[in-house]
């Protein structure tokens, strides 16, 4: 793969592909370094050193893949890249509409360099229509595909949903998409172009205000809506977050039916568990907020960890609120699905980073090598793909193609 993909939503893609095998090759800039990957520099870092070295969410997004840096501005680079595309399956980007095109490297040129190359791009709002040429960010994307809008507590402004939540979203589909097209390429020996655009990919995480305007008419933002934790849809009470003992801590609860009502009252006992009015959905929705004042008064006075485990139990769902340092080194599951593996940065030495929530018996992924600095890997691609020299490398080096 010849991957010019950046950040989050273009480099969390491919990171699971080069976690599964691809061999996954960035190509960067040497004169601006960490110039459009702005992720390199900045935090979290895992010591006092600074640099486009040491970006912890860099080195976390770009495990298992290598770097090399071509000077594009330079005609002998433009050569070395396309040298590169005639041996690659895959080229993959997230640039604005447009940028691969004033490099000389859109689509029709790719594919005159490689008829059965794929290329990927991924942007706000993809290559065409109307709103192609606009510039976007993670929370503009979310702002347009209308996940703002459902967002925030009843009667007040929306909250959004996290500044990097599209960068998430834009990088899993971009990933399916890899495969899809590698997958119609195996079987037609064609190669194509991928167009991404993250709005549209945000409008999937909307589906049930989507169907509630399409099927019933109503709008997405009703008074009263979204409603806290409650489920109204399909109801159930009670079904919320709920105070522990602690600071800020908290348990999460859904009793999904009256069988969970009635295992919830026995692990909690006393007299109002047992009330006939809650004896029923009908008569738990009724009197929501007290039944939900009454169960944290109840929580608040336990350890959320035992809470949850008590519950879980009797076969009702709950779930401690995690907090990180909770969720990395004490969750005994997180531990087993090896969710935080270590590896060894070039610079930074041994340090943890996400792996991927899936494993497979028989082709699991391999996360053991950290992101690479910048042009790490030059000299090695250079020579493996396109057998340059010693001194041929010095020269591009002098000419300040390299």
């Amino acid at each position: 793969m010849c991957d010019f993909t950046g950040q989050l939503a273009g480099a969390g893609a491919t990171k699971w592909l080069a976690a599964f095998g691809a061999d996954v090759i960035r190509v960067e800039d040497p004169v601006r370094q960490g110039g459009w990957d702005i992720l390199r520099a900045m935090p979290p870092y895992v010591d006092d050193r600074r640099g486009v070295d040491f970006g912890g969410g860099f080195n976390n997004h770009n495990t298992e893949k290598r770097g090399i840096t071509l000077n594009l501005r330079t005609e002998r680079g433009k050569e070395l890249l396309a040298e590169i595309v005639k041996r690659s399956d895959v080229v993959s980007e997230n640039f604005a509409a447009g940028v691969m095109e004033r490099f000389g490297f859109g689509y029709e040129q790719l594919k005159a360099l490689n008829p059965e190359v794929i290329y990927v791009s991924n942007c706000g709002f993809g290559h065409t229509g109307p709103y192609a040429r606009y510039k976007t960010w993670g929370p503009i994307v979310q702002a347009l595909s209308g996940l703002t809008f459902t967002s925030g507590l009843p009667e007040l402004p929306p909250a959004g949903w996290g500044y990097s939540y599209m960068d998430h979203t834009g990088g899993y589909v971009m990933a399916i998409a890899i495969l899809l097209a590698l997958v119609h390429r195996e079987r037609t020996g064609e190669g194509q172009w991928v167009d991404l655009a993250c709005t549209e990919a945000g409008l999937t995480l909307n589906g049930p205000a989507l169907l509630d305007y399409t099927v019933n008419g109503r709008p997405t933002r009703r008074p009263g809506e979204p409603n806290s934790n409650r489920s109204s849809s399909p109801a159930m009470a009670p079904h919320g977050i709920y105070p522990a003992r602690g600071d800020d801590d908290w348990v999460a609860i859904a009793c999904r039916n009256d069988e969970d009502w009635r295992a919830l009252g026995a692990v909690m006992g006393g007299a109002w568990a047992s009330a006939a009015a809650y004896a029923t959905l009908a008569g738990r929705l009724a009197d929501q907020d007290q039944l939900d004042a009454t169960l944290s008064a109840w929580t608040r006075t336990r350890d959320k960890f035992e809470v949850a485990e008590a519950l879980q139990d009797a076969g009702v769902p709950a779930a401690a609120v995690q907090k990180p340092a909770e969720r990395i080194d004490q969750d005994p599951n997180t531990a087993a699905w090896g969710l935080w593996p270590s590896v060894v940065h070039s610079k930074m030495g041994e340090v943890r980073v996400d792996g991927l929530p899936v494993h497979f018996s028989r082709t699991d992924w391999k996360i053991r090598r950290g992101g690479p600095c910048v042009g790490e890997h030059t000299d090695e691609v250079l020579r493996e793909l396109l057998g340059a020299s010693d001194d041929e490398l010095a020269r591009l080096r002098e000419e300040g193609v390299l």
